[in-house]
């Protein structure tokens, strides 16, 4: 896959959040450096559906030592975790 530069990657991460995580609700979209997870946008399930999202959407593989909060908890986290594994 050619790398995706880190505005794109940040546009599709946030429309998952908002269509499948948040179905939507633009009071409940997180800010770039919030938590997901301390903010209620994502849970176990959550996270799962994320990784999914990410292998299908940008071609990766998202290994079990890699579901961390430092890779998965903060779209900005987000972002820079995908746009190593493309790189």
């Amino acid at each position: 896959m050619n790398t995706v530069t880190s505005d794109v990657l940040t546009e599709r991460i946030e429309a998952f959040i908002f269509e499948s995580l948040i179905l939507g609700d633009s009071t409940r979209m997180p800010a770039p450096r919030d938590s997901l997870i301390e903010s209620g946008v994502i849970d176990s399930t959550g996270v799962l559906e994320l990784i999914e999202f990410l292998e299908e959407e940008f071609g990766i593989a998202v290994d079990d030592s890699e579901t961390v909060p430092e890779n998965l908890d903060t779209i900005e986290r987000v972002v820079a975790f995908v746009s190593r594994k493309t790189a």
